[in-house]
């Protein structure tokens, strides 16, 4: 159903979209760096909060997302269209009780999260919290309308809107921070802005009847019980296996927090730093929801576990060749970071085993699942990801970096014991055809 030409078209721009998502909180600690330790730990803890909404966001967009597809596949392009306007509108809803939610009980949220952490480290978690928080509305309309363009297989729009959004960002943070001297408060109202512009940017093009999926009179919105059920039925479970990793990481966070600020700003920087390794294989796997689900719209499921294990395959080549580079440029990143030189070292530590790990296990583990809820068989890779992130993930991480004394290393060990339980299991459904004749319309 798709040539190599149609699958560069679609998984090229979403490469470069994915990279340009993942510097927005690269550049925000970045260049607040000069701040100090204080600002980047308070960055990197509120960002594990804004990491846990933006998935439970994209849940829903790939809800939206797959079942838009499965229309496409069926060549019913106005039920498309109506489950988009349905994606749009839910998606708005939620996303603004969340942000008042989170507005309500910024300080209070951080201590039942993170405990007791130094003052310094909670003055900027707050300051940058508050500005995340008006932020989310339009980060989770920018990821539906991104979606619905994905599954129509124009990833260029959310490549140009990443753009926008980083040369935004960038340059608000230059403004802000080193021009204005705003600190942590630039890097937040910096990111703030990036996302509204996107957010309406991606909207105003949904309006274009030339797509194949396009809204109209959004004031005239009547709610589809079925076609929100289709879409809950994927975004659901994906969300509480996005929620749920999340929180299991903030829980983790949470234990590195009593490793001290070395500890946890070694372990945000080999976050910011590894997360580049990913971006390829990332992207990937957002197209393989398009492919696989327009597939299984169509009923032709012998080629959707054909692109299935051919994009995991491309996926590994990538991973393994930007591995290997990123272990040749560990102590150039380093040195940008302006870190002390014992938080300089566990870093070190924790990327060069990264860079090992990730090359051999994350494909199978990450890429792959996409694969099976494409196909609507979302329950299964809901499960497997849960119990494996509690079982593995959190309670490994107390075992071997907290009572075995390994520190912030041990939760980066239990991460990869985890990887390695999910690619079992998510290999032999594939093979097993279990995930076959789930389709959702």
């Amino acid at each position: 159903m798709f040539s190599r030409k149609q699958l560069a078209k679609l998984i090229l721009p979403l490469v470069v979209e994915q990279f340009l998502a993942m510097t927005i909180g690269i550049a925000d600690t970045l260049m607040v760096a000069n701040c100090g330790e204080a600002a980047v730990s308070g960055i990197s803890l509120v960002d594990s909060i804004n990491i846990l909404l933006i998935n439970i966001f994209s849940a829903l967009a790939t809800g939206g997302a797959i079942v838009c597809s499965q229309y496409i596949g069926k060549e019913q392009p106005e039920n498309a269209r109506k489950a988009a306007k349905q994606l749009v509108l839910i998606t708005a809803v939620l996303s603004v009780a969340i942000m008042v939610a989170c507005l309500l009980s910024q300080r209070g949220l951080l201590r039942v999260l993170f405990g007791s952490i130094e003052d310094a480290v909670m003055e900027n978690a707050v300051t940058y919290l508050f500005l995340s928080a008006l932020s989310y509305p339009f980060i989770a309309v920018y990821n539906a309308g991104a979606a619905l363009f994905r599954s129509m297989g124009n990833s260029k729009i959310s490549m140009y809107a990443s753009l926008m959004m980083n040369i935004v960002n960038v340059g608000g943070n230059a403004l802000l921070i080193f021009g204005f001297q705003m600190g942590v408060a630039g890097a937040g109202l910096a990111s703030l802005v990036s996302r509204m512009l996107a957010a309406v940017f991606v909207l105003y093009l949904l309006r274009n009847q030339k797509n194949l999926i396009y809204i109209e009179h959004w004031m005239h919105w009547k709610p589809n019980f079925d076609m929100v059920k289709n879409i809950l039925r994927i975004g659901i479970p994906t969300g509480l296996e996005n929620g749920m990793f999340q929180i299991g990481k903030i829980l983790v966070a949470s234990l590195i927090a009593t490793f001290g600020t070395a500890s946890i700003t070694a372990n945000a920087v080999a976050n910011n730093a590894s997360s580049l390794v990913f971006v390829p294989a990332q992207a990937i796997g957002l197209g393989m929801i398009t492919v696989v689900g327009q597939c299984v719209g169509a009923g032709d499921f012998k080629q959707a576990k054909s692109y299935m294990l051919k994009l995991t395959g491309v996926a590994y080549l990538f991973m393994v060749a930007l591995n290997v580079l990123m272990y040749f440029c560990i102590d150039p990143m380093l040195a940008l970071y302006q870190l002390s030189d014992e938080t300089a070292a566990i870093t070190r530590e924790i990327m060069i085993w990264h860079c090992v790990a990730a090359a051999i296990l994350w494909p199978a583990a990450f890429t792959l699942p996409n694969g099976l809820r494409a196909a609507g068989d979302v329950k299964f890779t809901m499960a497997v990801s849960v119990f494996s992130m509690w079982a593995f993930r959190i309670g490994f991480s107390f075992l071997i970096g907290k009572y075995m004394g390994v520190g912030v290393l041990g939760v980066w060990i239990a991460m990869f014991i985890d990887w390695i339980f999910r690619i079992i299991l998510f290999a032999w459904r594939v093979v097993s055809g279990k995930w076959k004749n789930r389709q959702l319309v």
